[in-house]
């Protein structure tokens, strides 16, 4: 099959008219058409249902446009390598990470980054889902479990241990628990056990709400937990991550915390050589070395 004509069908399904896929192409509505049209003819089918509101992909026209999407993700991670064959560190790099790791722990620490390789552009995706590598739907991962998938770079960077926190005014005005059957007196926040989270962090939450506690806040993400930990409005269970960052969280009862949760950081085997893999790389293991050595520094390993 013609590429040429591959790339502009492509381009026709993706945007859902043949306008758009032509301002995108820098082509004409009738140039883009003519090739779709001799496309539909050269497989002896149609691709597409027309509509006044635009085009819709047939059965058929679905199955292309998934061979054209993989082929463009493998394009696409072919000119990533070459691109980083160069010395410099530049150009797009994308990190998919959970939302409270993302935002409370990485996000805080990319100026470093930045500082260091300043045309270097950061696409950070926080979300609980776990894309899929290999079909370059990210180009490196920060998991809290050890990716499943095929052809995958694993490192472990670190252990994470799910613990209690509250401010020193809350425990103030509330006074500190002392046991766990204490917590009956104290609001409990925690992420909402229907959320997606680690099977430890659940297993903790589980235990702790054995303790017939009568109020709890449920949240959806670590974000959301230590924003009301921090507004004094009880005691949270919160990675421990966060206290270099927050140092004035005082922990509550040190004999309980979740068992160990790993981290791991994960990108397919094609981009070995990357340049920008490596530099994102080896800034999060230093930044997890000088994060361990200020938690020790602090007391708090």
């Amino acid at each position: 099959m013609d590429w040429d004509k591959l790339r502009i069908f492509h381009a026709v399904a993706d945007a859902g008219s043949l306008t758009h896929a032509g301002d995108t192409l820098h082509l004409s509505q009738s140039a883009v058409s003519r090739q779709v049209r001799a496309l539909e003819e050269s497989l002896n089918t149609t691709l597409f249902h027309r509509h006044a509101r635009g085009l819709i992909l047939t059965e058929q026209g679905e199955l292309l446009f998934d061979a054209t999407s993989a082929m463009i993700k493998r394009l696409d991670a072919a000119a990533a390598r070459i691109r980083d064959s160069e010395e410099e560190v530049f150009g797009e790099l994308r990190v998919t990470t959970t939302t409270g790791f993302g935002t409370l722990w990485l996000a805080p620490r990319l100026p470093k980054l930045y500082e260091k390789y300043p045309d270097l552009n950061i696409d950070l995706m926080l979300e609980e889902k776990v894309l899929d590598l290999p079909m370059r739907e990210a180009d490196v991962a920060i998991r809290m479990k050890e990716p499943s998938q095929a052809d995958l770079i694993r490192k472990r960077l670190m252990s994470v241990h799910m613990r209690l926190y509250a401010t020193p005014e809350y425990l103030e005005r509330k006074g500190t628990p002392q046991s766990a059957a204490d917590l009956s007196q104290h609001r409990l926040i925690c992420q909402n056990m229907t959320s997606a989270q680690v099977g430890a962090g659940a297993s903790l939450v589980q235990s702790l709400l054995a303790n017939d506690i009568q109020s709890v806040l449920y949240v959806n993400n670590y974000f959301g937990v230590l924003q009301a930990v921090l507004h004094d409005l009880g005691v949270g269970v919160l990675p421990d991550y966060v206290t270099q960052d927050f140092p004035n969280l005082v922990r509550i009862l040190p004999d309980l915390e979740s068992g160990d949760i790993p981290v791991f950081l994960a990108y397919p085997e094609e981009l070995r050589q990357s340049k920008r893999i490596s530099a994102f790389r080896d800034f999060v293991q230093e930044e997890i070395i000088s994060h361990r050595k200020q938690l020790r520094q602090q007391g708090k390993l």
